[in-house]
Order: C-alpha cells, then structure tokens, then sequence
C-alpha cells in the first residue's frame, strides 16, 4: 500500500495559477487539471486544505498603486479570491472530491465563515477546506494566510504551488546556470535572501517550525510525489 509523508497538507495556490495562459480570468481547463492533481492526494487518504490567491481578478496592490485605497484595495482582493474559491470547489464536486469554502469575510448566504474547531473536523472527514479571503485584513498577503492557516489546521507542511520547480540560486528564465536547491534551511534562506513566501509568513512558518514546499503546480504528477516525500521541488526546513 502507497503511504504519504504527509497526512495533512495546507497547499498555497495563487490566483495567477488558475488563468493559465490567459489574461486574466479563471481557466477553466487549468482549473480542471489542478483539481485532478488534488484528487489524486485525497485518495491516498491526506487531509488537505487550500488557501487560494486572487490575482487573476484583481491585485490589491496594482490597485493601491493606482490611487486606490490600500485597504480598499485589500478587500477587494479578498473578494475574488472567494470567486476563485468557489471554482475551485465547484470543479472538485464535477470529480466527486467532497469540499467546503470556508471565508475569513462573512458571506454566509455564499460560503462558510472560517471556524477553525469546523475546518479541523471537515478535514477529518476527508474533504477538502479551501480558505478564502485570506486572513480578513487588509495589509496581509495570501501568503501570510496559508502560514497562518496552515499553523491553525495543524498541517504538517505548506506546499507553495508556482509556475517554478522550486528555489534557485539565480532566476532559472534569465540564467541558464541557476542550479535548484533540494533542500535549504530557514536560516539559509534568509542569508541568501531567498524569496521563498513574503517576510510575515516565512517568519510564521519558521517560528511554528512549520516546513515549506515550493514546486511547480504545471509540472504533472509534482504534487503527488511532494507529498509522497519525493525529491520535487525545494524543501525549507528548520
């Protein structure tokens, strides 16, 4: 029988993720792929939660920049990742993937408001919980909610999903002699001045000793082997 290294798995996927090669947008396509790859997980038996980005509908920031209240701002990236939250769940139930979106902003005619005691027993349950909203305040990023969400579920790691098979020493499109680290250490990263999750959250994961996966979410079969303990991405550990 295939065992998993991980029995409970907080995946950060960003908004950006779900367009694939369009504009803007929720492709529905991608959409579909991604939610196979989860699938495959839940059937060997892991617990999954999901914090999903928005930056496919609206970027919080471009909007700050623009003039545009940053709390403002915020809040309206907030609300398109419960959008996002919802295709993802609507595309799991298509594959008989039981799921629930939990919200950190209460639209309780939509979604679930987020109830950690609620989420812990969903998972339990084997469903999947996608966390919207991020943490519910402006000035945090999706990052800092999947630490965070991660720390609360008690998940034993956070899988980072990019469009990148892990951390480099150098950007990987522009240097062809970048080399992938395997594994790194949170006080390595830090000395190298490693982008693996925005400061808050790394510094969250790494106070909470809470591990963290970067892969690729388009590399087919990655998530599986992540989380069946395989050499796929760059592992951060403390």
């Amino acid at each position: 029988m295939t065992v998993a290294a991980y029995k409970r798995i907080l995946l950060k996927l960003s908004g950006e993720a779900l367009m694939g090669d369009d504009a803007y947008g929720i492709n529905e396509e991608v959409v579909s792929r991604i939610v196979a790859e989860i699938a495959e997980v839940v059937r060997l038996g892991v617990q999954v939660g999901v914090v999903i980005g928005g930056g496919n509908i609206f970027r919080g920031m471009k909007g700050a920049a623009s003039g545009m209240d940053r709390a403002t701002a915020d809040y309206m990236g907030m609300l398109a990742t419960v959008m996002n939250a919802m295709a993802l769940a609507d595309a799991m139930r298509r594959l008989d993937v039981p799921a629930r979106v939990q919200s950190a902003l209460r639209i309780d005619q939509v979604v679930e408001p987020y109830v950690r005691g609620r989420a812990i027993r969903q998972l339990e349950e084997g469903r999947v919980v996608i966390f919207a909203a991020g943490t519910g305040n402006p000035f945090f990023t999706t990052d800092t909610a999947a630490a965070l969400r991660g720390a609360e579920i008690g998940a034993q790691i956070v899988l980072k999903a990019t469009k990148v098979d892990g951390v480099y020493t150098a950007d990987p499109h522009k240097d062809p002699d970048a080399q992938r680290y395997h594994r790194i250490s949170f006080d390595e990263a830090i000395g190298r001045n490693l982008a693996v999750l925005d400061a808050t959250a790394f510094a969250l994961c790494r106070d909470q000793k809470l591990p963290i996966n970067v892969f690729s979410i388009f590399k087919p079969g990655a998530l599986k082997r992540v989380v069946m303990g395989e050499d796929e991405g760059t592992l951060v550990h403390s």
